[in-house]
């Protein structure tokens, strides 16, 4: 297959090209490295350099092609519709993959169209709860692209029937859950873990990794902790991730924020922790997404508390241990508290972006062949 890759630069508080992060890249190394011919327009909603820049790992390569915001509302030879003319005169997509936001949904049902190409859309979150839906029709545009679709990839169970029932699309739905990177996260040594990234070596250390977001319930974890401190001296609070502007950390000395890690320390994190917390609220977000930092704690064998809500709810329906109910720092204590005296790791199947990359190659081949275009 010859599969557009059309998408936004910067997701989930990382950028596409220079952290060669996460979904949006992973899924496309993996048809790359499956024997498809895969090309991006990745489009920067701030200014950065453009150009193509090719990410090759081993055998798989896909070229990015990389255009600045304004180049989507000009019409001269440097603009994003002359660059889709210019990739696609010798590259002629059996496929557009349209990912990142409710504006690329609506993006990729002009260009598929305009290509002669099928369109699938991915929903790596539900978008709707992005403010870019705020403006007028957006959302409206958005269901209309979604029932052009010959095909819809979701991140999560809740968000495709979350899809069928608000869009009435008809075009069939595959759920293409988040993933870890064949490799990079397995149990390592708490200790030396923690020794690298400065963090106490004794105690019991809980901690999240990710956005530490008020929109994600984080508060709720501020409190619990400080609940949870005030009986167990020996607890710390350890932190990393892109915290919002505004946010207030609690002062405590036992509270460590280590900031934005690299990728490459994330699963080094994980394994320093004895409880990965995963906060979210019952929201338009929390009750569709899939927390990225779910399957990289199993992996890593950390033991997960998380919120009970969306996906989590439904994965963990049969661990109520593992559960909290989102916004309830009380609950939240108490179940870290007994975690932490009977810890219980989950021992769910952890699926490889390789896995689900497979699993999108065969949706796509299904889509195609389906196509109305």
């Amino acid at each position: 297959m010859r599969i557009l890759i059309l998408t936004k630069r910067q997701y989930t508080n990382l950028d596409l090209i220079d952290d060669r992060f996460g979904r949006l890249r992973e899924l496309p190394l993996s048809l790359a490295a499956a024997g498809h011919d895969v090309t991006g327009i990745c489009l920067s909603y701030r200014s950065r350099d453009e150009g193509r820049r090719d990410d090759v790992v081993e055998n798989a390569q896909v070229a990015w092609h990389t255009l600045n915001f304004k180049r989507l509302l000009s019409w001269g030879s440097k603009s994003y519709w002359h660059t889709i003319d210019n990739i696609t005169e010798d590259f002629h997509p059996d496929l557009v993959w349209a990912c990142s936001d409710a504006l690329h949904a609506i993006l990729g049902t002009r260009i598929a169209k305009r290509l002669g190409a099928s369109l699938v859309i991915d929903l790596y979150d539900n978008f709707e709860s992005f403010p870019v839906t705020k403006l007028p029709g957006m959302t409206q545009a958005f269901r209309h692209a979604l029932r052009c679709a010959d095909g819809i990839t979701c991140v999560s169970h809740p968000l495709a029937r979350y899809v069928r029932e608000t869009s009435n699309c008809t075009c069939p739905i595959e759920v293409i859950e988040n993933a870890v990177p064949k490799g990079q996260f397995h149990p390592m040594d708490q200790e030396s873990c923690r020794s690298d990234l400065g963090l106490p070596r004794d105690g019991i250390l809980i901690g999240t990794a990710g956005a530490i977001s008020k929109s994600r319930g984080i508060e709720t974890l501020f409190k619990a902790f400080e609940i949870i401190s005030k009986e167990r001296l020996d607890v710390h609070l350890a932190l990393a991730g892109f915290c919002d502007k505004g946010l207030a950390l609690p002062k405590n000395s036992r509270i460590h924020y280590l900031g934005m890690l690299p990728s490459e320390k994330v699963p080094i994190f994980l394994s320093a922790l004895n409880i990965s917390v995963i906060c979210n609220r019952e929201s338009s977000f929390g009750k569709y997404c899939f927390p990225q930092k779910f399957y990289e704690s199993v992996a890593c064998c950390v033991p997960v508390v998380a919120a009970a809500t969306g996906s989590m709810l439904e994965l963990l329906k049969d661990k109520p241990e593992n559960l909290f109910e989102p916004e309830n720092a009380e609950e939240l204590a108490a179940v870290l508290s007994r975690q932490i005296d009977n810890p219980v790791e989950l021992t769910l199947e952890v699926p490889t972006w390789i896995k689900q990359g497979k699993k999108l190659e065969d949706f796509f081949g299904t889509c195609i062949k389906k196509s109305r275009f």
